[in-house]
């Protein structure tokens, strides 16, 4: 991977003139940086912007995140998506409560050691925060470095990133490790794209490029495809009694875990309300929805029914707009649902 031998002073000096103004690059400290960057995993910048701001202002620091309840803390990242990240961050702010004293870790290894964090992740708090030569190495990182090199590897191969970090770990300066990778994160995110052509014409590292200068840049990378996602068939019930809708939470592991949702099953099954010891008085077909998660798409039929008698399963609760509004998190997967809801209730 000689090509790279090239790269850090034409992609710092780009880096310097076309970086995108982002909060947490504007004040950087190990907290900010750690928290964008747990939100950043497998969501668009745009999307993070406002719920970043958001999070900032109920927890400021990791002692206000350690403290924080845990459906506030779910409330917070409703719509984000990959909940687990949200709980990690938690669990993680507690071993630093409890194993550094509340001081955020200095050194690669003990980032590395909270929950949640990669090697991605520990890469690049490591060298953005604190100054450490560590690479930062994600799928954007992996697409350009594999471009560059012309390089015939599959980057979702644990060989080819342990490949790419090394040799990035030769090249990366000793006097700009947070700017070096935080530049090849954004060469890859505007520059270098995933999907369609990459700009060439503005990229740094364009001269040296063996994917451009071969015509190969809609070739690499290289990435084995990704298994079909099983289809789900699923069947929501819209519960309603006076001025509120059923909830019920998911079980504390597996999908979703923990979140509230409108209550669900297999359409295969039939006369769920029965088992639940619910009798609406007629169940009518209100609209369908579909929801695609990593490995698995949900196909939805929603079905609405008004009670006549407010008891509802243990753990379940009825919610009205505010408790919708400003309490319990839903998960995205129930959006085609939200304006069914909204109308039943009024606006939340």
């Amino acid at each position: 991977m000689e090509e790279l031998q090239h790269l850090p002073i034409p992609l710092l000096l780009w880096y310097r003139e076309h970086a995108r103004v982002l909060p947490w690059r504007s004040d950087p400290t190990p907290y900010h940086v750690w928290v964008s960057e747990i939100m950043l995993q497998q969501t668009r910048v745009a999307a993070v912007m406002e719920y970043y701001r958001r999070f900032l202002e109920v927890a400021p620091t990791v002692a206000h995140l350690a403290a924080l309840p845990q459906e506030q803390l779910m409330k917070l990242w409703q719509g984000l998506g990959y909940y687990s990240r949200a709980r990690n961050l938690q669990k993680a702010a507690l071993q630093i409560m409890e194993t550094h004293n509340g001081v955020f870790p200095n050194t690669y290894e003990d980032i590395r050691a909270l929950a949640g964090v990669g090697d991605y992740t520990a890469g690049a708090i490591s060298s953005i925060a604190f100054h450490l030569p560590v690479p930062a190495v994600d799928g954007n990182v992996l697409r350009v470095t594999a471009r560059i090199c012309g390089d015939n590897g599959d980057i979702s191969t644990p060989a080819m990133k342990k490949k790419v970090t090394a040799a990035l770990g030769e090249v990366i300066p000793l006097d700009a490790p947070g700017d070096f990778n935080q530049a090849m994160m954004e060469l890859g995110a505007t520059v270098c794209l995933p999907n369609g052509a990459p700009l060439c014409g503005h990229c740094p590292a364009a001269p040296f490029c063996r994917a451009y200068q071969e015509g190969r840049t809609e070739e690499l990378p290289i990435k084995a495809a990704k298994k079909a996602r099983r289809i789900e068939e699923r069947t929501v019930y819209l519960f309603f009694f006076e001025n509120a809708v059923a909830l019920r939470r998911r079980p504390d592991r597996g999908l979703l875990a923990g979140l509230w949702e409108y209550p669900n099953e297999p359409a295969s099954e039939e006369n769920w309300p029965a088992r639940w010891d619910l009798f609406p008085n007629c169940l009518s077909k209100v609209g369908t929805g579909k929801h695609i998660f990593t490995h698995i798409e949900w196909h939805m039929t929603a079905l609405a029914a008004q009670l006549d008698d407010p008891v509802l399963p243990e753990g379940w609760v009825w919610a009205d707009r505010a408790n919708l509004r400003d309490r319990y998190a839903l998960p995205n997967a129930f959006q085609s649902f939200s304006q069914i809801v909204a109308d039943r209730l009024g606006r939340f």
